[in-house]
Parts: C-alpha cells; sequence; structure tokens
C-alpha cells in the first residue's frame, strides 16, 4: 500500500473523561518497522475498556484524550512494516492491539476502529476453520493468562510444548469460565499440568472439555475446603486467580495446599460500582477504600506465609520470552491443528463501530462464559 493509496479511516473515540464512545475519522497510520496494519472484521470488548471509561485518569492516567481504547482485533493485514516476515497482505490475522499501554500509539494503536495498527510479536493467523468473531476473543485474555502462567517474576511455569509431558503437579484455576481462566485452563494442560478450576455448575462440563481435571462451584460456601482436600496428596506449584472476589481464596488455598506463587487478574472489589462522572462522591471513596485494605491486608497475610502474590499485566509478556513463545511459536501451531480452543463464545452484540458503546454498557452489567463481540 502507498501512501497515495491511504485509505479513509474511523474509530469509536473516547475524546474525554467519563464520556461515551464518539465515532468519527481519524488518521490512517502506515505501519513502522515490526509492525502490521490489519483491516478489522471482528473486535471484542473487556473490562479494561469500560475501567478506563468509567474512571477517568484513576486507571491508564497516561492516556491522553482522545483515545481509542480496545485490545481485540482480528481481521486482514492489509499492509505490512519493514522486517516483518511472518505475514503477507491479504493474510487473516487476529492480535493484540496495545494503545493503551505505555509508550505506544493511543490511536493509531487502539482496536477499536476500522484499521489498527498491530505488533507482528502480538499476532497470530487465524486457521481457515476459525471465523473473524471467535479469533477476536482471544488476545487480551492470552495474554494475560501466559504472562500471569510463564513469566518469571510470576507463576514461573513451565512452557506449553506440542505435546506435553505429565509434571505431576497441580494448578489451581480459581475463575476457569472467564475469559482468561478458559485460556489458563489450556495452556497449563499444555504445560502438563494437571488443573482443577472453578465455575457456576453450568459450565462445569465446559471447564472439563478445556482440560480441567476437576471442578468446583466458587459459589459454595465450602469451595475451598472442598479442593483443599480433593489436592491432600498432591503438590500445588501455583494457585491462578480470576475474577472479582477471587484474590482471598486463591490466598487461602496457596496457605492450604503449600503453594508458594498466587497470580492475580482481578482487584477484590469490582470498580464497576463506582459513578461514570467526575469527582469524588460517597460511592467512589467507598470502594476505593475498601480496595486498597483488601489488597493490603492480602499482600500482608501472603507474606506473613512466605507466598509471593503478585498481580499480573497482560501487556508485559511484550518484553519477554513468552511474548514471542505464545504468538509465534505456540498459538499458530496449536489453533491450526486444533489443540487450542478460541474460548469462551463469541456473542455478536452489533455490527458497526457505534454499537460499541452498548457493548461496554452491557459488559458493566454482568457478563458469564462469553464474550461480547462487534462485526465490521
Amino acid at each position: 500500500m502507498t501512501q497515495s493509496s491511504t485509505p479513509s479511516n474511523s474509530a469509536a473515540v473516547l475524546g474525554a473523561a467519563y464520556a461515551d464512545l464518539e465515532v468519527r475519522p481519524v488518521e490512517y497510520r502506515h505501519p513502522g518497522p515490526g509492525e502490521l496494519v490489519i483491516r478489522n472484521r471482528a473486535i471484542a470488548v473487556n473490562p479494561l475498556d469500560a475501567v478506563k471509561q468509567g474512571t477517568g485518569s484513576m486507571m491508564y492516567g497516561w492516556l491522553p484524550y482522545p483515545t481509542v481504547l480496545g485490545e481485540d482485533v482480528a481481521g486482514e493485514v492489509v499492509e505490512i512494516g519493514a522486517g516483518v516476515t511472518r505475514f503477507a497482505i491479504g493474510d487473516r490475522a487476529f492480535a493484540y492491539a496495545v494503545g493503551m499501554e505505555k509508550g505506544r500509539d493511543p490511536v493509531a494503536e487502539g482496536g477499536f476502529q476500522q484499521y489498527t495498527v498491530v505488533r507482528e510479536i502480538l499476532t497470530a493467523p487465524i486457521p481457515a476453520d476459525l471465523s473473524f468473531e471467535q479469533a477476536a476473543v482471544l488476545p487480551l485474555a492470552v495474554s494475560t493468562a501466559a504472562s500471569a502462567l510463564f513469566q518469571t517474576d510470576q507463576l514461573g511455569l513451565r512452557h506449553p510444548t506440542v505435546s506435553a509431558v505429565r509434571t505431576g503437579q497441580t494448578v489451581v484455576v480459581w475463575g476457569g469460565s472467564t475469559s482468561v481462566g478458559s485460556n489458563a485452563i489450556q495452556l497449563a494442560v499444555a504445560a502438563g499440568y494437571d488443573v482443577v478450576t472453578t465455575a457456576s455448575p453450568r459450565n462445569h462440563d465446559r471447564m472439563r472439555r478445556l482440560g480441567a481435571s476437576r471442578v468446583f462451584d466458587y459459589a459454595s460456601p465450602t469451595a475451598v475446603r472442598d479442593i483443599v482436600a480433593a489436592l491432600k496428596s498432591e503438590v500445588v506449584v501455583a494457585v491462578f486467580a480470576i475474577g472479582t472476589g477471587s484474590a482471598e481464596p486463591g490466598v487461602a488455598l496457596a496457605i492450604a495446599t503449600g503453594a508458594k506463587r498466587v497470580a492475580l487478574a482481578s482487584p477484590s472489589v469490582s470498580l464497576d460500582g463506582i459513578p461514570r462522572r467526575p469527582g469524588i462522591n460517597r460511592q467512589f471513596v467507598r470502594v476505593i477504600a475498601t480496595l486498597v485494605s483488601r489488597t493490603m491486608a492480602l499482600m500482608v497475610r501472603s507474606r506473613l506465609r512466605g507466598i509471593r502474590t503478585k498481580f499480573v499485566w497482560g501487556s508485559t509478556l511484550m518484553t519477554n520470552e513468552v511474548g514471542p513463545m505464545l504468538w509465534g511459536e505456540f498459538l499458530p501451531t496449536a489453533l491450526a491443528e486444533g489443540r487450542y480452543v478460541a474460548a469462551p463464545s463469541a456473542e455478536v452484540v452489533g455490527t458497526a463501530l457505534g454499537d460499541i458503546q452498548g457493548a461496554l454498557d452491557s459488559l458493566r452489567g454482568g457478563v458469564s462464559a462469553k464474550k461480547l463481540v462487534i462485526t465490521l
């Protein structure tokens, strides 16, 4: 693609703190070295997008306005930059868009637009039997799961392989039916670990199909005790806690089973209860005070027990060996061979950029065991 053939572009833009997304024209940026441009055919929404919109500068305070949110994109490659070797124009691909991260382009690299600039190291081909919609459920979720499981500063587990040799060790994934949990189960099993997880009873069969050996009801008042009893004679190497309220049972499980590392993907309280408007109000103060007190108590309890407990940030894998392993080696092969499932299921809730705001509003209302996707 040449400069003279630059296409027109538009995006669902967050123009100011707390504002609704507004569809407007934005510049099409040509890719730099190691980058490519995807013409988006499917986009997924994530809690991170809703949190940024709903909390102003409290989260992602470095982002300027206007900005383009969105991390999950799938479509066709329309332009490649210098040094890109794994893709050609016309390829079907999905990618983790990192425009919300520090040092990245907050407009061109955002997902909520027609054309997104993505990094080759965070892009993978879409197999012929996988739709754009289903591919779009993966990027942020699988990256967060891999960062937590395999980074040495997180759980530090061995990497997944083509034919995993069983380790004889167990990983607990609290929150298996979440987007991140569905990927964590598959990745840990592919790395040779036995996986025990939690989910509501209606999702137990789906968790087993993803590879979990045992599934417990997270809402049961005896869930932690039941899991501990089931794992009494097993070596539990790590706990991955996903979903609001998962941190406390995750640490309790580590204490009871002897696991020395816990990765946290969610805060102890939901930020959805904070009103989407500027200024400090009673609800805001209550939520933040609860969040801070619970987090501090959890960290102190972990340290006293010799457990390393740490929050995971999904984009950190782009600066270490986990990113190339996941996006360049494991995912392309595992998806093509049918050894990895794009999960959870995609639910299409719109067909235009203007439908993204409604998807975010629905996400705040609660979504279980599915991913909200907009097709373009």
